[in-house]
C-alpha cells in the first residue's frame, strides 16, 4: 500500500470504531469481562478519543507530511512493539505510528488488553489482505530490527537487557500532575476531576499529584470529584479506597475525603488508585522548572500549562514520555 492508501484504511477503521456494530460491541463486552478496569464508559471514551483525535484522514495526512513519510520506506524494517494494558487501547498510537511509517511490526499485547487491538487489526485484514504482511502478533518478540516497549520501571530493565543493542524506545512509569493557584473556576475543577478519575486514574496522563499554594481550599475540588462517586460501585476501585483509607487511619495520617477519593499530603507524584497526593509550593516559577525537568512527569495541567480537561485528550504529536515515535521510525529508514 502507498501512504494515501494506508491513511484511507485507518480513516475507515476510525469510522468502524464509532459504529455500534454487533461484533465490535461484543468485543468491547469481552474486554470488560477479561479486565474489570475496562468499564463500558471508559472503553467508549478511549474509542472516541482514538477515532476523533487520531483516525481522521486530514489529521493523518498533515501528520505524515510533517515528517516526510514516503509511500514506502527505502530501507523497510520490522519493529517489535510491547504494549501496556493499563487503559483501553493504550498501545494504539505505537501501532498507528509504525503502520503510517510503512515499516512492518510484530506486536506483543498485554494480557490485560489484547482483544480490542487484535479485533481491529483483523478488520483491517478483511478490508486489505496485504495488511497481514505488515502487522502480526506474537507471544515473544525475536529477530526484529527495532523495538518500542512500554511497561513499568521493573520491566524497563528487562527491556533494556533484551532490546538495548537494537534501536529502541523504552518507556517506564510516568504520571501527571496539576499546579493549582486557587483561582480555578468550578468548571475548571470539574474538568480537573476528569483528569484525575478517568480510567480509574490508571493512565500515565492521569493527575495523581496536586501542587497547591499555602492555605488552598480543597472543598470545591472535593465537591466536583463527587461526580465520580459511581466508581465506588466497582469492587476493584472500592477495595483500593477501603484499603488505603485504612492505612492512613492506622498510620494516624492526615487526609481528606468525600467518600469517593482520598486526598493526602505526600511529596511523591505517584499515588495509588482512589488516592491523590498534594504538596504545597511557594514559588510557581521554580516549581515549573522543577517539574519540567522531572522525568517521572508526563503532563502538567493548570494555568499556563495543559488546560484542565485536556490531559486525557492527546493528539497525534503528544508522544508518550516526550519521545517522538515518528522521528524514531523515520531515522530507521535512513539506516
Amino acid at each position: 500500500m502507498i501512504l494515501q492508501e494506508r491513511i484511507q484504511l485507518l480513516a475507515r477503521l476510525g469510522e468502524y470504531m464509532l459504529r455500534k456494530e454487533e461484533e465490535w460491541l461484543a468485543l468491547q463486552e469481552r474486554a470488560y469481562r477479561e479486565n474489570a478496569w475496562f468499564i463500558p464508559e471508559f472503553l467508549e471514551r478511549s474509542i472516541q478519543q482514538i477515532a476523533h483525535q487520531f483516525l481522521q484522514a486530514d489529521l493523518l495526512t498533515n501528520w505524515s507530511k510533517s515528517y516526510g513519510v514516503k509511500d514506502a520506506p527505502i530501507h523497510p524494517k520490522t519493529v517489535g512493539i510491547v504494549m501496556a494494558g493499563n487503559i483501553p487501547l493504550v498501545g494504539f498510537h505505537d501501532f498507528l505510528s509504525v503502520f503510517i511509517s510503512g515499516h512492518a511490526m510484530v506486536i506483543k499485547t498485554s494480557t490485560k488488553d489484547e482483544w480490542l487491538i487484535k479485533h481491529l487489526v483483523k478488520k483491517m485484514y478483511e478490508w486489505e489482505i496485504t495488511v497481514q504482511n505488515q502487522v502480526s502478533f506474537a507471544e515473544q518478540l525475536k529477530g526484529c530490527d527495532a523495538y518500542i516497549a512500554t511497561g513499568s520501571n521493573n520491566s524497563g530493565r528487562y527491556f533494556e537487557y533484551y532490546f538495548g543493542k537494537y534501536p529502541n524506545i523504552i518507556r517506564r512509569n510516568r504520571t501527571s500532575v496539576a499546579v493549582l493557584d486557587g483561582t480555578e473556576t468550578v468548571e475548571e475543577l470539574s474538568l480537573l476531576a476528569d483528569d484525575i478519575q478517568l480510567y480509574f486514574g490508571l493512565g500515565c496522563r492521569n493527575i495523581t499529584q496536586l501542587y497547591v499554594p499555602d492555605g488552598y481550599d480543597f472543598i470545591p475540588l472535593l465537591e466536583e470529584l463527587k461526580k465520580y462517586a459511581y466508581l465506588m460501585d466497582y469492587h476493584k476501585y472500592k477495595h483500593n479506597y477501603d484499603y488505603h483509607l485504612a492505612l492512613l487511619i492506622m498510620g494516624n495520617k492526615y487526609y481528606m475525603n468525600n467518600d469517593t477519593v482520598i486526598l493526602t499530603e505526600n511529596s511523591s507524584p505517584f499515588s495509588p488508585v482512589s488516592q491523590v497526593h498534594y504538596h504545597f509550593y511557594t514559588d510557581k516559577k521554580a516549581l515549573s522548572q522543577e517539574l519540567e525537568n522531572n522525568t517521572d512527569i508526563q503532563c502538567i495541567v493548570g494555568h499556563g500549562f495543559i488546560p484542565f480537561g485536556q490531559a486525557q485528550q492527546p493528539g497525534l504529536t503528544d508522544y508518550a514520555d516526550g519521545v517522538d515515535t515518528m522521528a524514531f521510525l523515520q531515522q530507521l529508514d535512513s539506516k
